[in-house]
């Protein structure tokens, strides 16, 4: 018989256990419980959606829905496309299931998104993020909250030393459009010099430009007019009061007037915190307001801000967690004890205690097994011949019997 080739893991993939595995879980623990200390609800949304979800809201001419977008027809002929990302979905649940009764929506998820790409250094095709919005929400103080959110999130899995907070405002509507023009006319001046992919971005979003890696590029885009030079009152005031709150909140920042959001949509606050630690792709979170998104999905107008980031990139700067080791280990004996060891680790798991049951293998070996694991206490228990009664003894810490164990640790 010929011998069956196991099939490999999807490049892009990845499988995970012991250390890599810890790191990730201790990420999303340390999320659900900041996000819980600034009142977000956890939100599921459905891992596909109808294409359209996210065609209009991240833009036919970006390189997400062009290039990298999962995107099938299923068997009754509709196009679906994996979610690409958290936002476009949270907002098509605001509109169809009658949400908007709980403006402002502050909600919370992680989970994995999957884009075509390139994998590198913490990027993966199929890759995990947390993901924060607060819809419905107009005034500055909630770009602030969601921000010191995000600050306390890294600062509590160690990892917001070396990584800056950069902000920018992209203004109201009349800001965004004065300077669009503005950057148009200076671009149009120099399209001769544009690589061939900006001078494409030129007729359908200029502000992209202003992202350019390509060194041909640089030099333009580094002396395009900024964002200040046009900026209304009112948009001038909105930042103002976001930098104000951030400042009252011990939130450290540094202005980027060069961060642009290409899309329409995207209005005042953007924001990234950005490492050196990761190499090229340093940013470990990133977002902004889009109070036109909603619209694009056929819905009235809502202001809404958020923020995602990749729980990859920000396992692999934490520390490694510590390993728990508040346990206690249950050493069969015999065999003919299974069932009394069964209920010890019952009414020991009941009662809020773990336990590691070790009731295989060779009875020589049950001790070496459990010594291994390290647990803060080992019992050991054997059945009688003449009868059910247990007979525990303490191995390691200082506790013999279950209802020791569960008297020192009311």
């Amino acid at each position: 018989m010929a011998k069956i080739e196991t099939p490999r893991p999807i490049r892009g993939t990845q499988d995970m256990l012991g250390e890599q595995a810890a790191r990730f879980g201790h990420v999303v623990d340390t999320f659900d419980r900041v996000r819980k200390l600034y009142g977000f609800g956890r939100v599921e949304t459905p891992v596909f959606e109808a294409t359209a979800v996210f065609s209009r809201s991240l833009g036919e001419t970006t390189d997400v829905v062009s290039k990298e977008m999962y995107t099938f027809e299923d068997r009754g002929g509709d196009s679906l496309t994996l979610r690409p990302e958290f936002t476009a979905g949270i907002a098509r649940a605001f509109l169809t299931e009658g949400w908007q009764q709980f403006a402002p929506l502050k909600v919370a998820t992680h989970g994995p998104l999957f884009r075509y790409e390139r994998p590198q250094k913490g990027r993966f095709r199929q890759f995990h993020q947390l993901d924060a919005e607060i819809i419905g929400a107009a005034e500055p103080a909630f770009d602030v909250e969601l921000l010191t959110f995000a600050d306390q999130l890294l600062h509590e899995l160690g990892v917001a030393e070396g990584v800056t907070l950069q902000l920018n405002t992209l203004g109201d509507s009349a800001t965004r459009e004065a300077w669009r023009q503005a950057l148009i006319a200076h671009f149009e001046g120099a399209r001769d010099a544009l690589s061939e992919e900006s001078v494409d971005r030129l007729a359908k979003n200029p502000l992209r430009i202003l992202d350019s890696k390509d060194p041909r590029d640089r030099p333009i885009a580094d002396a395009a007019p900024e964002i200040d030079a046009h900026m209304s009152s009112e948009a001038g005031a909105f930042f103002e009061a976001v930098t104000k709150g951030l400042d009252a909140a011990g939130v450290r920042w540094t202005r980027n007037a060069r961060l642009v959001r290409g899309l329409d949509y995207y209005r005042h606050t953007a924001f990234e915190f950005v490492t050196d630690r990761l190499g090229a792709q340093g940013t470990v979170l990133g977002g902004g307001r889009y109070d036109g998104l909603i619209e694009t999905l056929g819905g009235p107008h809502t202001p809404a801000v958020g923020w995602a980031a990749g729980i990859e990139r920000l396992a692999m700067l934490i520390e490694k967690p510590a390993e728990v080791r508040d346990f206690v280990a249950i050493v069969v004996e015999k065999d003919a004890a299974q069932t009394d060891g069964i209920a010890a680790a019952a009414t020991l798991r009941r009662a809020g205690i773990a336990v590691e049951l070790v009731a295989s293998g060779s009875p020589k070996k049950r001790y070496d097994r459990a010594m291994k694991l390290s647990p803060g206490a080992i019992l050991s228990l054997d059945r009688t011949e003449t009868g059910p009664s247990q007979r525990f003894k303490s191995l390691g810490g200082n506790v013999g019997d279950v209802e020791g164990v569960l008297a020192k640790r009311a």
